[in-house]
């Protein structure tokens, strides 16, 4: 990991009213590290990962990130042109929808290769060979490219969004409960791949999830909110075997009774 951090996160808040949704959050996000969020729906993970990928304006606080020059821009101070491209290019989001990731009516090959056309890829024959390259990482056939996403199963469905985010060799992905309404088999395959794809291509990841298991597998570190706080976080490892917080250790107490 690089001792220069990729993201730079400073006193995030976001209320709605005098409703919290995420209060006073601060932390760094370093190179190839991948930081789970974890809570209770309603903790205000989500809420911080919208605001973390700019989907939503925080209420104050900064988040800075590194741009491939190596200068740090506040990413609430950038034109909302920058924000798409980093989106398009740098950055990717899966959703726990797959639909709200893909084009359903396009063809699984398009949905990969529109990534590479905003990246500024025009030949046609490279775009499909990158495309079908991608669907045999994301272990979904290449002859199902002309396929169309509404024909696949959902799982496939989440690997198809997973190569379309992936295809542009972003730097940072945020992942919104990736697994959540996966059959346990599903869910069990779809985070070997992802582990292994994030190992391999070094990236960084914020992972928002309420399964401490998917938190333990795939992050290096996590973070644990409650009603808009985080209240406690450190090494994966640490937090989940010894956890110091009574509500972290009733989350984890009661995953082990299940």
């Amino acid at each position: 990991m690089s001792d220069i951090p990729l993201l730079k996160v400073s006193g995030v808040s976001k209320f709605y009213g005098s409703r919290i949704g995420c209060r006073d959050v601060s932390f760094d996000l370093w190179p190839g590290e991948v930081l789970a969020i974890v809570g209770e729906s309603g903790s205000g993970k989500t809420t911080l990962l919208n605001c973390l990928s700019t989907r939503l304006m925080p209420t104050a606080g900064s988040v800075e990130y590194r741009m491939r020059d190596g200068q740090f821009r506040d990413l609430y101070h950038m034109s909302e042109a920058e924000r798409r491209f980093l989106m398009r290019t740098d950055w990717g989001f899966v959703h726990q929808n797959p639909a709200d990731g893909l084009r359903m009516t396009v063809s699984a090959g398009a949905n990969v290769g529109e990534r590479l056309m905003a990246v500024g890829d025009r030949h046609y024959g490279k775009i499909r060979e990158t495309a079908s390259d991608w669907l045999t990482r994301v272990e979904i056939s290449t002859d199902r490219i002309d396929d169309q996403p509404r024909a696949f199963s959902g799982g496939m469905r989440q690997r198809l969004q997973i190569a379309r985010n992936l295809v542009t060799g972003p730097r940072l992905v945020f992942m919104d409960e990736p697994t959540g309404g996966l059959d346990v088999s599903v869910q069990a395959r779809l985070l070997d791949l992802v582990r292994g794809l994030v190992n391999d291509l070094g990236l960084s990841a914020i992972v928002v999830t309420h399964d401490l298991a998917v938190a333990r597998l795939l992050s290096h570190r996590m973070m644990v909110m409650k009603d808009g706080y985080v209240i406690e976080q450190g090494l994966t490892d640490r937090v989940l075997d010894d956890p110091r917080e009574p509500y972290t250790q009733l989350l984890v107490s009661s995953i082990l009774q299940v």
